[in-house]
């Protein structure tokens, strides 16, 4: 087994998805003790955003580009590779603002790309990564769960499925930001979740 995980908080250390998603990982390694890991921290190690230059990159045939723009297109390239070759993906998603970290926005933009990780037929878009097992490691400070202000989820489940990543179990830890009995609530509960992966 590989498992890819994606540590998409601003902060390289003491951020709570960091945390679930460690202890997720740590699951699988038990469950697998074979399993080989790579660890990619969008915040010691960020993706360029996609702007305009890299539009422009991606747009032009390979054999046209220039040598700046190959390596910009060779950037998203890695990380596609790394999507590609995982059997497991496990994210750690902390929540700003109602949304995901620009982080991880600049990572899904890197791996969404039409005729690779997905294209569109006659009978609509069809995603072209499957066969993963996605685990998000979701940390809030608030209660968002199962409501209408929880678009994150939403939107990860869209997006993700969209590329052929069907297959998510979320994993929520909630409160942390609500007082001490909260956030052991809400860490706990994570814990029980993660307890019952491969149960």
């Amino acid at each position: 087994m590989k498992i890819l995980q994606i540590n998409a908080s601003a902060r390289s250390e003491g951020a709570n998805s960091t945390r679930i998603a460690d202890a997720i990982t740590a699951r699988l390694k038990a469950l697998h003790p074979a399993a080989s890991v790579t660890l990619r921290d969008l915040a010691r190690d960020p993706h360029p955003v996609l702007d305009e230059p890299a539009l422009k990159a991606l747009f032009t045939p390979a054999e046209q580009r220039t040598p700046e723009q190959a390596a910009r297109v060779a950037l998203d390239d890695a990380l596609i590779a790394q999507v590609q070759a995982a059997d497991a993906i496990v994210i750690g998603v902390p929540m700003y603002n109602f949304g995901t970290p620009i982080q991880l926005k600049a990572w899904i933009d890197a791996i969404a790309r039409a005729g690779v990780t997905f294209r569109y037929t006659e009978k609509g878009p069809e995603g072209l990564i499957r066969g993963k097992k996605v685990y998000l490691a979701l940390a809030r400070g608030g209660l968002y769960r199962d409501t209408p202000a929880d678009t994150q989820a939403a939107w990860l489940k869209t997006v993700l499925g969209f590329l052929g990543m069907t297959d998510l179990e979320l994993v929520y830890a909630e409160g942390l930001a609500m007082g001490p009995d909260a956030a052991s609530k809400g860490l706990a509960e994570a814990e029980a979740q993660i307890e019952a992966i491969g149960a």
